[in-house]
Parts: structure tokens; sequence; C-alpha cells
């Protein structure tokens, strides 16, 4: 997957450009679930689009192009999987994972990782787009060159994978009502999950 990013490294940041009020409704839910202080990590920070403004920052990803623009923006990176992070056990107070478990091989892996290097009373944030969605539904069908190899994770089975990687005290909040394109303002997001295609999940470890 990281070659596909590699080439379209600059096509995939301008997605944030065209559909400005989904990614800014999208920041506005992720900002609500984070810690305000503390040092945080993105895993699959990508060209820094989420890192940068919600004030993460370090970020790891495989992509090098990826990470050239993610540098641009002010993130100290790191070439990294997340299934293998570069970091001691209990590096940071907060981690999250924006959209990224769909592109992973193996999602647990990477759930676990972010455990071990969270410190006690650590905070996992994540972003999904959800596959029981109407969102989910259309990124599934449509053939685009980022979506074609994903895997798309219901709420469900996202929430028993946070489990089994030991994050406990979960709690989910929504936004994107709308396809992205007809999005013309910042949404509110709602707590839950089962009416808007992009919901965040917050855990904590003990």
């Amino acid at each position: 997957m990281s070659s596909i990013f590699d080439r379209y490294a600059k096509k995939y940041d301008s997605w944030y450009d065209k559909n400005k009020f989904a990614y800014l409704s999208e920041l506005k839910a992720l900002k609500k679930t984070l810690p305000r202080k503390g040092k945080g990590l993105e895993i699959g920070v990508g060209t820094g689009r989420f890192a940068g403004p919600l004030g993460i920052k370090f970020g790891i990803d495989p992509s090098r192009k990826m990470l050239k623009i993610a540098e641009m923006r002010g993130i100290k990176v790191k070439l990294a999987s997340g299934e293998k992070l570069p970091f001691k056990k209990a590096s940071f107070d907060y981690v999250a994972i924006i959209i990224t478990l769909c592109f992973v091989k193996n999602p647990l892996k990477v759930l676990k990782e972010a455990k071990r290097v969270l410190k006690k009373n650590g905070k996992l944030t994540i972003g999904i787009v959800d596959k029981e969605s109407f969102l989910g539904k259309f990124y599934r069908r449509k053939k685009s060159i980022f979506y074609l190899r994903a895997r798309f994770f219901s709420i469900k089975e996202i929430t028993a994978l946070l489990r089994r990687a030991g994050f406990r005290r979960l709690a989910y909040l929504q936004t994107l009502f709308s396809f992205p394109k007809d999005i013309a303002s910042i949404e509110k997001p709602l707590r839950g999950f089962g009416k808007g295609g992009f919901v965040v999940v917050k855990g904590g470890v003990a």
C-alpha cells in the first residue's frame, strides 16, 4: 500500500482541500476526543493533515513521500509501520490512528503496539469510515485507487479488536451525515454511531 501512497501523495493530500467542510468536520470530532496536553503520536500520519491542526507532534508512516509533506507541516516523523513502532514502551500520553487501520496488514498488532507505547492511563483515538454506513458502502463500491485494497470495519468489528488489544472505557462520536462533496458547513458531531459515515472511537488503558 505504501507504493500507492508514494505515487499519489499529492493527489491524496488535495482531497482535503476539495472537501474542506468534510475535513473540518472530521477534525472537530477528533479534537473532542484528544487530550488537550501531553505527548502524542499518530500512527499512519500520512501528509500530516490531521496531526498538524490537532497538535500531534510525532508521526510514523511507511510512505516516504507522505512523510516529506508531513515534515513540512512541522511533524517529527519516522519511516515505520504500525505493526513495529520504533519507540520504547510507555513513550506517549496518547495515540491517534485515523483511517489508517483499513490499510494495515495486521490491525490487531497495530493496536497492541499502540497500547505498548502508551503510558499508564494513556488514551487512544481512532477514526474510521464505518463499513455499515452509507459512506462505507459507497467507498466499498467506488473504484478508488486508495480504497481498492482497503479493508473497512464495522463498529462491532472495531470494538472487538480494541477490546482484544486491551482497551477499555470505549466512547463513540460520529460525523459526516452527507457525502463529503455535499457538506457545505462544519457539522456538529453527535454521540454514538449509526448515522454518520465517519466514527471516532476513544479508549483508554489501565
